[in-house]
């Protein structure tokens, strides 16, 4: 029983020099990162797939159960449309392979116009995954959530090969009109969708997105303590991503969702100590 939370990023502007050292060079900030949050989303590899090198500095910098999930390229995904993309695949594994197994899951995240009549060629794709890795699958088509046929569709194909039906939460996002230009920006482009909260299998993965306003983040994310305190009272090992407009309190909100659950559960382990951040001296002043 293990709760991991993360961010989309592990390295973002607004926490230098607050949550994070700074300056810090690129072969240290997942390091930093890693004191604050066990788990983060593979973002980055969605547009493109790092060199081995690249991804043996990201498993030198993390612990062993440090988690990732690894978002599959764009070109697998959207361009190729999970068809003929198999050299892109074996490519994008070997990259892969230094994180062992810190990969929580293969992310395949597919396109608004993936509809249920495409699950032919996702059950087809998903059957080509190596058996080392657990896959986990979002989608974003409202058909997938609001008829009853189509859900059964996607659960029995993602039920067939163990992987896990991954929620993108927007709802407490697309509450109340935008007030910043963060979520201005992030209201045409986010997918708005009705909440998820089954688990197919032991190890669910959760994305949640708030406001700019803590309050309102902390809010909206109740639904999701109380559903992770169930999963990990069943035995599951469940995986949160918090998400908000401009990220700049994600580290701190997703430490606070951790311990949030962890008052409900108490034998949950806790998270690692932060780094310590380092305030730049006072001025000296004439007078």
């Amino acid at each position: 029983m293990r709760l991991h939370v993360g961010c989309a990023m592990w390295s973002h502007t607004p926490w230098q020099g607050r949550f994070l050292p700074h300056p810090l060079p690129p072969g240290e900030r997942l390091r930093a990162y890693s004191s604050w949050c066990n788990a983060v989303e593979g973002n980055t590899t969605f547009y493109a797939t790092p060199t081995r090198n690249t991804v043996e500095t990201w498993a030198e910098q993390t612990s062993p159960d440090f988690r990732f999930v690894v978002k599959l390229p764009k070109t697998i995904t959207h361009e190729r449309r999970l068809h003929g993309a198999d050299e892109e695949l074996r490519a994008f594994l070997a990259a892969m392979e230094p994180l062992g197994p810190r990969i929580a899951a293969l992310w395949v995240q597919l396109p608004g116009s993936f509809t249920p009549t495409d699950l032919g060629s996702l059950a087809a794709f998903l059957r080509r995954l190596p058996r080392d890795y657990r896959s986990a699958v979002e989608v974003r088509h409202r058909a997938f959530f609001e008829e009853k046929r189509a859900e059964g569709f996607l659960s029995q194909v993602l039920g067939g090969v163990g992987a896990e039906w991954v929620p993108f939460d927007t709802v407490a996002f697309f509450e109340t009109p935008p007030t910043t230009d963060a979520e201005r920006d992030a209201w045409v482009k986010k997918p708005r969708v009705p909440r998820r909260t089954a688990a197919l299998t032991d190890r669910p993965i959760v994305r949640y997105m708030g406001r700019d306003d803590t309050g309102r983040t902390v809010a909206g994310w109740r639904p999701w303590v109380e559903t992770v305190t169930h999963w990990l009272r069943e035995g599951r090992s469940p995986t949160v991503f918090i998400h908000t407009p401009d990220n700049s309190q994600a580290l701190e909100l997703a430490r606070r969702f951790h311990e949030e659950v962890r008052v409900r559960v108490p034998g949950l382990e806790p998270l690692p100590e932060p780094v310590p951040v380092e305030q730049p001296p006072d001025q000296p002043t004439l007078f």
